[in-house]
């Protein structure tokens, strides 16, 4: 089964093909990084006028790349949400148009349910898991029963841990988007993170997460040792933060694991692309007792390969042409 994903959720225009939810035979993904980090973030408005000049162009690119046309498609799966309203009716415009005109079925996908489906791409990884989910919007640990049912079993009380990184390498005066800065810089660091520098790690009684302190404990940081100071020792200190949020991550879905008995492990998300996450979860999950599924550096960021994935699972579930896209997640489930 064929399926044609569409992503439009933020500041990423993607198109892919995806044959069984597994085999990629077609991934366009065109970046708006470059019209956005003179404002040092996403602008909504621009965002969706950048989508609606890109798609019609990007699919014939699509096409170009594969020995697939339209009407070899069986489905198309677009994201609905959560993320940019604006930029979501772009995509869902697009993908329902598409599907109207060729006869298509029309398969709405979760935008985070697409992110977890990252994981079955060139794999033969089957549910019951654990997924850590890390995004500049969500920090969520999600147990998936089935190809399609999901729980949340913990998510963020304030900042996402994508958003943490942006504010601290904003601190730093790192670029847009700050977290693969941020991570290039922690990695340059080869001297061990000295007792001043280190910052704890935040456990709430329940799995939830927390970064807003860990942000706040930066700035403080920042304004009891000065600004020659910080100059000097910003790499170590950016170091101490992302090992902080690693650590985050590995004790929480650790603890899941024992609440669940869930011994599958996998990552998602743009965070999940992050170096020190994925070396303690190689570290602590990829040993005797785990088995780790981490997505292709490709795949951790949005892209429509994911989607298409995710639609192929959720292939029995076809939507109305009627469906209305989202800001932000709307129930417990990650299935809808």
């Amino acid at each position: 089964m064929l399926v044609l994903g569409v992503e439009t959720s933020c500041d990423e225009t993607a198109l892919a093909i995806v044959e069984d939810g597994r085999k990629v035979h077609a991934n366009k993904v065109l970046s708006q990084i470059a019209k956005h980090k003179d404002w040092g973030g996403v602008i909504p408005e621009l965002a969706s006028r950048l989508h609606l000049e890109a798609i019609n162009d990007l699919m014939a690119e699509l096409f170009k790349d594969c020995d697939y046309q339209i009407e070899d498609i069986d489905a198309i799966a677009v994201s609905s949400g959560p993320g940019l309203v604006g930029s979501l009716m772009v995509g869902a415009n697009f993908a329902k148009v598409l599907a109207w005109i060729y006869g298509k079925d029309l398969i709405e996908v979760n935008h985070l349910h697409g992110h977890v489906c990252a994981n079955f791409i060139d794999s033969d990884l089957e549910p019951p898991l654990l997924c850590m989910l890390a995004s500049g919007g969500h920090t969520q640990i999600i147990e998936m029963q089935s190809y399609t049912k999901m729980n949340i079993l913990a998510e963020t009380v304030d900042d996402a841990a994508g958003e943490a990184f942006d504010k601290v390498a904003r601190l730093m005066g790192l670029p847009y988007p700050g977290g693969p800065h941020l991570d290039k810089l922690a990695s340059s660091c080869e001297a061990e993170v000295p007792a001043e520098y280190k910052f704890p790690v935040a456990m709430p009684k329940s799995l939830n997460f927390s970064f807003s302190g860990l942000k706040t404990a930066v700035l403080r940081v920042k304004e009891k040792i000065g600004d020659e100071v910080w100059e000097r020792d910003k790499v170590v200190i950016a170091k101490s933060f992302q090992q902080t949020v690693a650590q985050t991550f590995y004790r929480k879905t650790l603890a899941a694991s024992e609440e669940t008995g869930i011994t599958k492990i996998v990552l998602a998300g743009g965070v999940s692309a992050n170096s020190a996450v994925r070396a303690i979860f190689h570290d602590k999950f990829g040993g005797e007792g785990f088995e780790l599924v981490v997505p292709s550096l490709k795949y951790c960021t949005d892209n429509a390969a994911m989607v298409a994935s995710a639609g192929y699972f959720k292939r029995s579930d076809t939507s109305e042409f009627s469906f209305e896209v989202y800001s932000r997640v709307k129930t417990a489930s990650v299935s809808k």
